[in-house]
């Protein structure tokens, strides 16, 4: 078993990158390995709604959001970081995860997720509560910790000492561990997910 955690900061190595970073030794120690992936500082499109991945599976926009589509079927579970802009994510991870979740219920559906939020001082539960959405859209497993997920500092090494945060991290991981393990143990007992209704749209225009 595998995760994957994603660091939305245009910083590569920044307080996002150190949060994941406890998050990854939290899961490491349970056993489960973990990969972080970076999208990058290169421009990051929103979804504009055409409808082509819907049909290919894919975004007619080749970036890192098509790199992700490509190989998260190998992962199971995933961790979402972001840095604090303006009270919400940021905008280019925003943008990543509406093209990425659009369509794609078929990826993510019974699958652990988290979201985690590094800010300076304040905007934290506002982008942990927008990237949660993500997940519980998706029939996603959404996994919590000893607080909310987040962490506070202007630079790694502030980020260290923030103590309850970096503890709130490695105990998610380890949380996601055991889910992980949970639903492995269900799967080879032959527990299955119920299986799903056809989705019924309803517009509220008379």
């Amino acid at each position: 078993m595998k995760a994957l955690l994603i660091n939305g900061s245009p910083h590569r190595r920044g307080c996002t990158y150190t949060a994941l970073g406890a998050v990854e030794a939290g899961l490491q120690e349970q056993g489960i390995d973990a990969d972080i992936m970076w999208i990058g500082t290169g421009a990051i499109s929103g979804c504009l709604g055409c409808g082509k991945c819907l049909k290919s599976g894919r975004c007619f926009i080749d970036d890192a959001v098509n790199q992700f589509l490509d190989d998260a079927s190998r992962y199971d579970a995933f961790v979402f970081g972001s840095p604090v802009h303006f009270a919400s994510a940021s905008g280019a991870l925003t943008s990543f995860m509406d093209r990425a979740f659009y369509g794609r219920g078929d990826l993510f559906a019974g699958k652990p997720a988290a979201a985690i939020a590094s800010c300076r001082r304040g905007g934290a539960t506002a982008t942990f509560d927008q990237l949660n959405k993500y997940f519980t859209i998706s029939n996603m497993v959404v996994v919590g910790s000893q607080y909310w997920n987040q962490v506070h500092g202007n630079t790694p090494e502030e980020v260290m000492h923030d103590e309850e945060g970096m503890q709130t991290m490695r105990t998610l991981g380890r949380n996601m561990a055991w889910i992980m393990k949970c639903i492995e143990a269900g799967k080879n007992a032959g527990i299955e997910m119920p299986p799903r209704e056809p989705v019924i749209r309803t517009n509220f225009i008379r």
